[in-house]
Order: structure tokens, then sequence, then C-alpha cells
């Protein structure tokens, strides 16, 4: 490994970034990303905090609280998750309801921003950086309504924007251009790990100075390294179990396709047939294409909860594999 070489971030959100001496790393992506220089004051301990043996596998999340008192949480995601959207709305809703008291008032509720650090395909789209929140957009007029609060006895008006959680998709795997501003020099350290020595975006010669991999003690070396063979041997089981599974799915369904368009198309029409034989022989190719890449995450040692995660199978359907 180069002497220069950097630890990945997940890395260090796991075992550096939680020391207050660290924080002007992590305050220098939030600098980057929210356009407005942010302040760590605080580590919020939380089930994703934890330092778990399954960690190594696939997620790893740090959650904080900035200077005026919202919460950060900031989730590094190496492989594909179904229904991943619906587990980050879960997660910022869970860490709005740990950061109020019973018998406060709803006026303390905190403002939350999900930063998802993402190392696989979520979807489709030509950008590496997506950000959203809840708007409410007159269908007609399309004005954005504006919400009465009531703050200290006064009436004010406050868009929804600054209520509701806000959400940050960085598509790692997407970036694919020479690094010229702060956040893409971000992006380009997520996906490589360098990090130019005249760098001077916000936290990046901070991270030179504390994230060398040469640093680190042999004994921290060793785990780090055994992270990211756990990483390169799980991404090979499902980039596998996924070629494999395509194959399959597609001679399975194409089989099954004209097998039941065929026998659909006497009774209904040819061409009705053959669109709905196809579609159940795709998904039927699907799901065998889930059950292969279960079978070999299965193999590799990984647990069934997080399988299930990973594929949608039920854990009974992977229990019998």
């Amino acid at each position: 490994m180069d002497k220069n070489s950097y630890i990945r971030f997940d890395w260090a959100i796991k075992r550096l970034l939680r020391d207050k001496a660290n924080f002007s790393v992590l305050e220098g992506l939030l600098t980057v990303l929210f356009n407005d220089k942010t302040k760590i004051v605080e580590i919020l301990e939380s089930e994703g905090n934890q330092q778990r043996m399954d960690d190594k596998y696939n997620r790893v999340d740090i959650k904080a609280k900035n200077s005026k008192g919202e919460i950060i949480i900031v989730e590094v995601q190496n492989t594909r998750e179904l229904y991943y959207l619906e587990r980050i709305l879960y997660g910022t809703a869970k860490a709005i309801t740990e950061h109020i008291s019973l018998g406060e008032t709803y006026q303390q509720v905190k403002k939350v921003y999900s930063i998802s650090i993402l190392y696989f395909d979520l979807g489709k789209g030509n950008d590496y950086l997506y950000h959203g929140q809840n708007r409410f957009v007159g269908v007609h007029t399309k004005d954005e309504l504006l919400i009465s609060a009531k703050e200290e006895d006064a009436i004010v008006q406050k868009l929804p924007s600054e209520v509701f959680p806000e959400y940050y998709l960085i598509r790692v795997n997407e970036f694919n251009q020479v690094a010229k501003t702060p956040l893409e020099e971000w992006v380009k350290y997520l996906k490589t790990g360098i990090i130019d020595p005249d760098t001077t975006a916000p936290g990046l010669p901070e991270a030179r100075e504390k994230l060398r991999y040469y640093d680190m003690s042999p004994e921290e070396q060793h785990a780090y390294d055994e992270h990211i063979n756990a990483i390169m041997i799980q991404n090979d089981v499902l980039n596998t179990a996924k070629l494999e599974g395509h194959a399959e799915g597609r001679a399975e369904g194409r089989a099954e396709g004209r097998a039941e368009g065929r026998a659909e198309g006497r009774a209904e029409g040819r061409a009705e047939g053959l669109v709905e034989g196809q579609a159940k022989g795709r998904a039927e190719g699907e799901r065998n294409k889930q059950i292969e890449i279960a079978r070999k995450m299965k193999q590799a040692g990984m647990d069934a909860e997080t399988i299930a995660r990973l594929t949608g199978l039920a854990t009974d359907d992977i229990d019998v594999l």
C-alpha cells in the first residue's frame, strides 16, 4: 500500500471520527454539502453507532448534533439494499422521536439531515449527488405553501423545508470527472481514497493528517485490512450471483413466457398470452435470481437477517437454502 494511502471513509466513521479531535474532517464534508459552515458539537449514541461485527459487511453510520441543535445522520452503504429509501425514512423518523422528551411540545422537534454515501446503483439518474425534501406545491398555481407556526407568542411563516428532514444521496460510483470544486474533491476521495497534497477543500487537509493508513497501529491496520477484504468478498459474491441470476432468469423467463404464452394464447389470443406469460416468466426469473444470490451470500457466511434485507426474501425461505 502506498505510503500516502488514506483509509476509507466508512472505517474513519467506525473508528476515528467519533473522537472530538477529528470532528474537523466530518465538519468539512458537511460544510461543502450544505454550502454553509458546519460545527459538530456532539456525537450522539444510537443503535447504528454501535461497533458490531456485521457492520463490516455493509453499512456504517454516525449520528451527530451541530451547533444549531440539528441532527445529522451520515451513512456509508457498500451494497444494494431493497427498500433503501424506506429504511432511511425510518431512520430519520426514529432520530426525531429519540430527541424529543415525553411532555415536551412539538416545537422542540429537531431538524434532521440524512446523508447517504452509496457504493451501489440506487436507480436511474445522471448526477452523482441528489438532494431532496418534502414540499407542498399548488397543483394548479405551482406556488409553495407557507405554514403558519407559533414561536414565542408570535405567529411566523415557515416553509416545510425548515421542519421536514432533508436527504442527500451521494452516488459515489457515478462520479467520473476531474475534481475542481471542494465537493468534487470530497467525492473523489470517497471513491478513490486519493487526497491531493494541495487541497484546500474543508476537512480534507485534516483528513490527510488524521486518516493515514500507516499512522495506525499494527492491530488497527490488520482490522482495517480485514474490513476491506470483507467488503471485496461480499461484492464479489453479489456480482457473481447477480450475473448468474440474470442468465438463469433470462433463460427461464423466455422458456416460461413461450410456454404460457402458447397456452393462454389459444384461449385469449396469442398476443395477450405472450405478454402475460413473459411477465410471469420474468417475475419467476427475478425470484430465482434473488434465491441464487441469497444462497451464495449464505455460503459466504452472511446471516439470514442481512440476506433478507438485501434480497427481499423471507428469512424462512433463506433458512431452507
